[in-house]
């Protein structure tokens, strides 16, 4: 959908809404206008199963125009943030001995894109 000329924060024809699919969700996106930047407060979260997942993913962002971050974040070329996340890092973060949630998340500290062998071995201890 496309701004009518009364719009207050987009000139005449810039695109408002956006309707799409964004793996396998349904979405709605808006153009709030200049005045609503993008910034790490939002970010779309990305949940892998294994190491092929992650890295393809990973890579889909970073190496079209993205820029990497640390413990699992990127960001796209329009500047949004992604979090490419292993469900094996959820559970280890989540774990219910603090000893397994503390060495993965120590181990994520030190990651851009998050290594699953490497946070299962800090895991394992």
């Amino acid at each position: 959908m496309r701004a009518p000329s009364d719009n207050p924060s987009a000139p005449e024809g810039a695109v408002l809404v956006v309707e799409m699919t964004l793996l396998g969700i349904p979405a709605i996106l808006l153009n709030g206008g200049a005045h609503f930047l993008k910034n790490e407060a939002f970010s779309l979260q990305v949940h892998t199963d294994d190491q092929a997942e992650t890295d393809r993913l990973w890579h889909a962002v970073v190496d079209n125009g993205g820029t990497a971050s640390m413990c699992g974040w990127c960001k796209d070329k329009w500047g949004l943030s992604w979090q490419i996340t292993p469900r094996a890092l959820t559970r280890a973060t989540t774990h219910p001995d603090p000893v397994v949630r503390k060495r993965g998340f120590e181990a994520m500290m030190q990651m851009q894109k998050i290594d699953i062998a490497a946070i299962e071995a800090a895991v394992a201890g």
